[in-house]
């Protein structure tokens, strides 16, 4: 091999691995309690928390994401256990957690632009008429093994104080 080569060789290899497998694979800790129903229709969850959050004036945040997801359950406890965190989605947010494995609530990851793109969990902002306002790779939240909370604070303030 060309050493000159090496470096672009070694670049396009990597690119080829970020773009092909985007999703983050850590597994979900051992006996984890499922976050995910996966017999959900994910269409029907948007549409009744769409409902509430029209009739309370907040937001949906739409958390898609599986069961055998580590990075899913690390955010799903943040979002119980870090008491600002959870004041905020209190206030201002309807959570939804819609399953994705396997192709499952297919129709519904291509209705929002196909945010598991980005990898899981991935987070979609809905207004209470069901207009998205954002995507969040959740991949840009985190900070070394964890989910930042000052990062995933910042991010909801952000948005509720633009209903």
């Amino acid at each position: 091999m060309n050493i000159k080569m090496f470096p672009a060789w070694l670049l396009a290899s990597a690119l080829t691995i970020v773009l092909v497998f985007p999703m983050r694979s850590e597994p979900a800790p051992k006996g984890a309690a499922d976050i995910y129903d996966i017999s959900a229709d994910g269409s029907k969850q948007i549409a009744d928390a769409l409902a509430t959050a029209k009739k309370d004036g907040k937001i949906v945040l739409v958390q898609f994401g599986a069961n055998w997801c580590g990075w899913c359950h690390l955010l799903h406890k943040l979002f119980e256990t870090d008491q600002k965190i959870a004041a905020e989605l209190k206030s201002n947010y309807v959570v939804v957690m819609v399953d994705v494995d396997k192709d499952h609530n297919k129709d519904v990851n291509i209705k929002y632009g196909n945010p598991t793109q980005h990898g899981l969990p991935v987070i979609v902002l809905l207004d209470g008429n069901g207009k998205q306002l954002t995507t969040q790779d959740t991949g840009k939240l985190e900070n070394g093994d964890h989910h930042d909370p000052e990062k995933v604070l910042a991010f909801l303030k952000a948005w509720s104080a633009k209903r």
